[in-house]
C-alpha cells in the first residue's frame, strides 16, 4: 500500500464578497417584502460575508462546473498541468443538471485528454467522498495522482424567481404567501465556491500533508431526511420525489428549492456528530490531545459552543484553541467548505512538521459524517 499526500491546494471564490445587507439585492425579494427570517438567521450563524456566482444585478456569472474548473486551473502550473491529471473526482451537492454527472461536465471544461472520472453525489460529504476515492486509488497503487474537489453553486437555487410560482399559487388559493421557514432558512446560510486538492504518492510541494486515514458514518438507517431538494416531505417523514408529482406542481411547490427540517437538524446534528467522532477516535486509537488542529465544517456559529459542550459531555473535548474555522468570512460552501478551510490554514504559515489535522464534515441531508486525519510532513 502506498502513502498518500495532499501536495497542492487551491480555491476559487467568485466575484466580490457579499455583505449581509447586500444579500437580498443579489438573491431577490419575495412578494415585494423583505424576509423576516433573514436577520434572525444571520444573527445566529454570524456569517459576515459570502460569495455568489452572481453579478450585482443578480445575473449568473459561473455555473458549478465552471467554478470547479477555475479551482483546478489554480492548482496547476508549468510543473503540473491539467494534462498530468490521472483521476478527476469532484463532489457537489448542487450539480448543474441531473445528467451528465458533475465531474463529466468539469472534464468537458478542462479539455485535458482521457482520464478516469468519479462523481460522488450527496451534500457536504460529497467533497470528502471525492477525496476518499482519490485517496484509495493512490493507496492501492492504481494511480500516482488524483485531483479531488468540492464545489457548490447554491445561489441559483436560492434566487427569488425559484419561488415566484409558489408565491403566486398561494395568492390564487387566497393563502398568506409567506415562504416556509424550512426554505427561507437556507437562503441566508449557503454560499458559492470551489476548492481542489492534488493528491500524490510522494511528499512533494512546500507543505505536504500525509493522509493517515479516512472514515465515514451514516445514521440514515434511524433518521429521516433533514435537508433535501427535488422532492417534498410527507407527514410520515418520507420524501416524495419530484418525478412522482405532475410537472405543473414542480414550480407551485418549489420542489427544486433546497429545504431543511430545522427541528430535526437541531435535535440530531450535534449528538450524532459527537457520537461519530467518538467512534472514529476509538477506532483509530486517537485521543483529543493528539490533534493539533481541528477543522469542523459547521453551518453556523450557533452550533460551535453547543458542539464543544457535547464533546465535553461525551469525554472527548478538543480545546477551542485547537479549532480552525473561516465560516464568518466565506460562508457555508457545503462540500467545498473543508477544502477552503484547509487551504486557508496551510496559507496561514502556522503549520509545523509533525502537526496533525482532523477534518470533520457533517452532512445534514440524512445525517452522514466523514473524517480525515492528516500529518504535516
Amino acid at each position: 500500500m502506498k502513502e498518500v499526500y495532499i501536495t497542492r491546494i487551491s480555491k476559487f471564490l467568485p466575484n466580490e464578497p457579499v455583505s449581509n445587507d447586500q444579500m437580498e439585492e443579489r438573491l431577490g425579494i419575495l412578494n415585494g417584502t423583505v424576509s423576516k427570517a433573514r436577520r434572525v438567521v444571520l444573527r445566529n450563524n454570524q456569517i459576515k460575508t459570502r460569495y455568489y456566482a452572481l453579478d450585482t444585478d443578480g445575473q449568473i456569472t459561473h455555473n458549478n462546473a465552471e467554478l470547479t474548473k477555475e479551482a483546478i486551473a489554480l492548482l496547476c502550473d508549468a510543473d503540473f498541468t491539467t494534462n498530468d491529471i490521472q483521476i478527476l473526482s469532484c463532489g457537489t451537492g448542487s450539480p448543474d443538471q441531473i445528467l451528465p454527472s458533475h465531474t463529466a461536465m468539469v472534464h468537458g471544461h478542462l479539455k485535458n485528454g482521457n482520464l478516469e472520472i468519479n462523481s460522488p453525489s450527496g451534500a457536504c460529504c460529497s467533497g470528502m467522498n471525492a477525496l476518499k476515492y482519490g485517496y484509495m486509488a493512490i493507496k492501492s497503487a492504481q494511480n500516482t495522482n488524483a485531483v479531488c474537489t468540492g464545489s457548490e453553486r447554491a445561489s441559483s437555487w436560492m434566487k427569488s424567481d425559484v419561488f415566484e410560482n409558489e408565491i403566486e399559487h398561494l395568492k390564487q388559493l387566497e393563502e398568506t404567501p409567506i415562504l416556509a421557514f424550512n426554505k427561507d432558512f437556507l437562503r441566508w446560510m449557503l454560499s458559492d465556491g470551489a476548492g481542489a486538492f492534488l493528491l500524490e504518492n510522494q511528499p512533494n510541494g512546500n507543505c505536504p500533508l500525509k493522509i493517515e486515514w479516512m472514515q465515514g458514518y451514516s445514521y440514515a438507517y434511524e433518521l429521516e431526511a433533514c435537508m433535501y431538494a427535488g422532492g417534498d416531505k410527507q407527514e410520515n417523514g418520507e420524501l416524495k420525489p419530484w418525478s412522482e408529482y405532475p410537472s405543473e406542481e414542480w414550480a407551485q411547490r418549489s420542489l427544486f428549492a433546497i429545504k431543511q427540517d430545522v427541528k430535526l437538524l437541531s435535535e440530531n446534528i450535534l449528538t450524532k456528530g459527537v457520537d461519530s467522532l467518538k467512534k472514529v477516535l476509538d477506532k483509530n486509537n486517537l485521543k483529543p490531545q493528539d490533534i493539533t488542529y481541528y477543522l469542523p465544517h459547521i453551518s453556523s456559529y450557533y452550533f460551535k459552543e453547543t458542539l464543544y459542550q457535547e464533546m465535553k459531555n461525551q469525554g472527548i473535548e478538543i480545546p477551542l484553541e485547537n479549532w480552525f474555522m473561516n465560516l464568518s468570512k466565506v460562508g457555508n460552501i457545503g462540500s467545498a467548505s473543508i477544502y477552503i478551510m484547509l487551504e486557508e490554514l496551510v496559507a496561514s504559515g502556522k503549520l509545523k512538521k509533525g502537526d496533525t489535522i482532523l477534518l470533520s464534515v457533517p452532512e445534514s441531508s440524512r445525517f452522514s459524517y466523514t473524517y480525515a486525519y492528516l500529518t504535516v510532513c
